[in-house]
């Protein structure tokens, strides 16, 4: 229950005098409904059920000798307008608690999303290497909604506890020892529903596991459904689902026979009590039949709010397992931690290299307790407007030098310095706000290609969106569509081709005007003639800008200034295309030769 109480804290600080009032209302909703419930025996006597004439009950005993010397014409009317007053009172009340109460918990949730949202986006890139996307979905959906469900559960079990504290009061009032023999039997049923309430644990341990499975599985198949479609394997992943489906199934049904069997247990207990209260009202404690009458129809009340709060705590403890993992995906995120949003939506100065990066006895590994380091004794510079490009096998460690180089990662030991500063956790958002990332897998958004341009460059106008276009030989395509740049281009850009989408994303990263461009493999979907345009676009900006390169076609480094090779985490060459290119006992000679380029150099 400590994860739960540290979510009340979060809501105690985001509600605040909200919640006092709510808890007020609650009070005042019970005690008009007790008074309600008195009410009824004034009415009953006045129509001739009860003598009530020598009641003695607090409080009753007192309203009748007041109806006493009111003329007998008006006691009909006097009561019920009264209890019709507090009827429609204690109504009105109740919508406006129930309106209050879901602006706090629907305001309450909003908080924790955008508190979530923003833990992840603050996080570093290690913390999303470890990480599926899946569980991001998972958190942000499936663990969000029932942690509101816990959050309504709570102020609803707050609700039931509040009536049930004060409509016991007013039993105390009428018959102590009656109500004595209720609390007692309470107390052992609640005692007894202690193995409920451990059963609800593990079926909500099962919920989260079973979610988490599902969001995982179905991300990762229609990521991979083209996969799935064209080697015919709709079959095992069907009974895949199946069986998830099904374990699901199960589950949500024990929960549900566990709740029932909770009413059934709570609802043949309130019956064996009730024939109790009467035996031993009317037999052994002597109880006036006005008296009789408000115990039962007060325990007839309140007997269904020990359900409902038993079956509350059993629905909160399913949602346990829900606050659990909010709140360590919230902790990891916190610990990866690597810069603050700004309220504004501003962003830090970006740094224009005027003079290169280098990197000095960098050493890197993703896990500090392997030994297996993902860069060794890295040592180079990248002068400032010239085209580096970096190259090598499979799992050289070109992708980490990048991420390094962009400030996604910091060395582990040595040194990144930028124009002869040392690159530290404070200036990585300058530095990356001065590049432009354009990856083997280009990502677009399910919108326009203006809209996915101009996420980049709002104010970008008319003309420099097709500079950025011609430059990146994407501007003849874009021209032939049907409604050209307000052309929706489907999830991910499906419906351009591969070579298209890629040209988009580096049209877009043209567009930004960055100090460093890195292309990440982004041109190898290109056929020969656009890769040649774009080869001719990357020599027009290395004066205006740092290119760096990723390329496994060399086809596309021949004008690059520099070349640097790598082979497990070290850089075993460097130095122009044409200089290494006559080292023929080199590595880079041997990737040209499997490339059939020697003779092309």
């Amino acid at each position: 229950m400590a994860q739960i109480i540290f979510y009340l804290k979060k809501l105690h600080a985001f509600a605040g005098a909200k919640l006092y009032i709510t808890l007020t209302g609650m009070i005042v909703i019970s005690f008009l409904e007790g008074i309600g419930i008195y009410l009824l025996i004034p009415m009953l006597g006045l129509i001739g059920v009860f003598d009530v004439s020598h009641a003695d009950v607090p409080f009753l005993s007192g309203l009748i000798s007041r109806l006493d010397q009111i003329p007998e014409r008006y006691n009909v009317p006097i009561v019920l307008a009264a209890y019709l007053v507090l009827i429609i009172g204690q109504a009105l009340l109740q919508r406006n608690q129930a309106i209050m109460n879901i602006k706090m918990q629907q305001g309450f949730i909003r908080y924790l999303r955008l508190e979530t949202y923003q833990s992840l986006l603050q996080a570093n890139w290690k913390f999303y290497l470890s990480k599926r996307k899946s569980d991001f979905n998972h958190i942000l959906t499936s663990e969000l909604a029932r942690v509101a469900q816990g959050t309504h559960l709570f102020l609803r079990l707050a609700t039931s506890l509040v009536f049930t504290v004060v409509q016991l009061s007013f039993a105390f009032w009428i018959s102590v020892k009656l109500t004595l023999v209720v609390m007692i039997s309470g107390a052992l049923l609640a005692l007894f529903s202690r193995r409920f309430i451990k059963h609800a644990k593990t079926l909500g341990d099962r919920t989260t596991a079973l979610s988490q499975q599902y969001f995982a599985g179905v991300t990762e198949q229609f990521n991979g459904i083209k996969d799935i479609k064209s080697n015919r394997l709709e079959h095992s992943h069907m009974a895949w689902f199946r069986s998830l489906c099904s374990r699901m199934e199960h589950n949500i049904v024990q929960l549900t026979k566990l709740q029932s069997t909770t009413q059934f247990f709570y609802s043949s207990t309130a019956a064996v009590l009730i024939v109790l209260f009467v035996f031993l009202s009317l037999n052994v404690f002597v109880v006036r039949p006005e008296q009789l009458m408000l115990i039962i129809i007060i325990f007839a009340r309140l007997w269904p709010r020990f359900t409902g709060i038993q079956n509350s705590l059993e629905q909160i403890t399913t949602t346990i397992p829900a606050f659990n993992s909010l709140l360590a995906m919230q902790r990891e995120c916190e610990e990866a931690r690597e810069q603050e949003l700004l309220s504004d939506g501003s962003k830090e100065a970006a740094i224009r290299v005027v003079k290169g990066i280098e990197c000095r006895s960098v050493y890197f590994r993703y896990n500090p307790d392997q030994a297996v380091y993902a860069l060794k004794g890295i040592n180079l510079r990248i002068p400032a407007n010239g085209m580096t490009a970096i190259v090598g096998k499979s799992g050289a460690g070109k992708s980490t030098l990048i991420d390094m180089l962009m400030g996604m990662i910091l060395p582990e030991k040595g040194e990144v310095i930028v124009d002869g500063e040392l690159l530290t956790r404070e200036k990585i958002l300058a530095l990356r706000h001065s590049i432009s990332y354009v990856s083997q897998d280009p990502f677009l958004f399910n919108m326009s290609i203006r809209e996915n341009m101009m996420m980049v460059e709002p104010d970008a106008s008319e003309e420099q969106l097709w500079e950025a276009l011609t430059q990146s030989a994407s501007d003849a395509f874009v021209r032939a569509l049907p409604q050209g740049l307000d052309t929706t281009i489907g999830d991910r850009g499906i419906r351009l081709s591969g070579g298209e989408r890629q040209r988009i994303v580096l049209a877009r990263a043209i567009l930004r005007k960055p100090s460093i461009l890195v292309l990440d493999e982004a041109t190898s979907a290109l056929d020969t003639e656009n890769e040649a345009v774009v080869q001719k676009t990357l020599e027009r900006l290395k004066g205006s800008m740092t290119v760096i390169v990723i390329a496994h076609r060399l086809s596309t480094i021949r004008n690059a200034d520099q070349v640097i090779v790598m082979e497990q985490g070290e850089i075993i060459q460097s130095g122009g295309y044409q200089q290494l290119l006559r080292e023929t006992r080199g590595t880079f000679s041997k990737l040209l030769a499997y490339q059939g380029l020697v003779n092309e150099g």
